[in-house]
This record gives structure tokens, sequence and C-alpha cells, in this order.
């Protein structure tokens, strides 16, 4: 499936696919923010996959980091679950080497998808659907959370963000 000369979307439908998964697709105006995006799409932020790629220290590499649209990264719990001293966002040529696409667009998959490991948030692997992009602005698709994790197969699934704010 990561056959960079197809389009993100191809590849996500591939995945998908040939698990035997439904979703269901949702087309809407482009979103510029993962906020944006789920109230453009009649959903929760909570549920929505937020792809973030990070480049760590100590040999960690580029890491793609699936949060819920609603929380931030957790700096601290971050560095401690990779032993990390920094970390910082993917540069935007970095993006276009490896992912191809734009901050906002990328869906919640590291291989096969793109050839990066996912590492996902324990509070999105506990939504009951997911919500994501899959690599366009203007559309998403909503799937069963448990059937995404099959397939997106994470590296690990552990506590790495802030609660929204106004929780505890």
């Amino acid at each position: 499936m990561h056959d960079p000369s197809l389009p993100v979307q191809a590849r996500v439908d591939a995945l998908l696919g040939a698990a035997g998964l439904t979703w269901r697709t949702l087309v809407h105006r482009p979103a510029a923010s993962a906020v944006e995006a789920a109230a453009v799409r009649g959903t929760s932020a909570a549920m929505g996959g937020k792809a973030l790629v990070m480049r760590g220290d100590r040999g960690l590499g580029l890491v793609l980091v699936a949060v819920p649209g609603d929380r931030r990264l957790d700096n601290q719990a971050f560095r401690r679950a990779f032993g990390l001293r920094r970390y910082r966002f993917a540069t935007a040529e970095e993006l276009a080497e490896v992912i191809g696409l734009q901050p906002g667009t990328i869906p919640p998959f590291g291989r096969p998808v793109f050839d990066l490991p996912l590492v996902v948030d324990a509070s999105l692997a506990a939504t009951p659907e997911i919500a994501f992009t899959p690599g366009r602005a203007d559309l998403s698709y909503v799937l069963d959370t448990p059937a995404w994790l099959r397939v997106a197969e994470p590296l690990r699934v552990l506590p790495l963000t802030h609660p929204p704010q106004g929780e505890d």
C-alpha cells in the first residue's frame, strides 16, 4: 500500500477495503483545523483523528502521532514515552518528502500508508468512532475506532495529550 505514486486517498481506500471495513464518507467545505473540521462534519472534535508528524532526538526520527482533535500533545508525556530530550514538528520540507501532504490533510496512518511508525493517544483509541481526512481538506471518513486500530497497527497506544480546556 505504501506506493508513493498512488494518491493518499487511494492508499487509505485500499487499506480499509482490503480489511473489509466500511466507513461513512462526508463531503464538506475545506477545513483549516481539527476543530473546524469537526464543525463542518457535524462530529465531535474528540473523535477527530488529528495526525502530527514529529521528529525526535536520540534516534527516534520521524513518527506520526494520532491525537484527538480537541487535545494538545503533552510535551512531558511524549518526551518521557520515548526517552527524548527534544522533539519538534516535521518541517514543511520533511512533510512534502515523506508524506506529500500539507498539515491538516494527513490521515492517522503510519505504515503501510506512509513509511512512518504510528503512535496513538489513548484517549483517541478509547473513542467509539474516529473521523479523519483521507488526504483532502474537503473530505472525511468516519469509521469504527477498534477497526481503524486493527488496520492502522500502531506501534504504541499510550496517554500523550492534555485534556481539553475545562476538563480535568
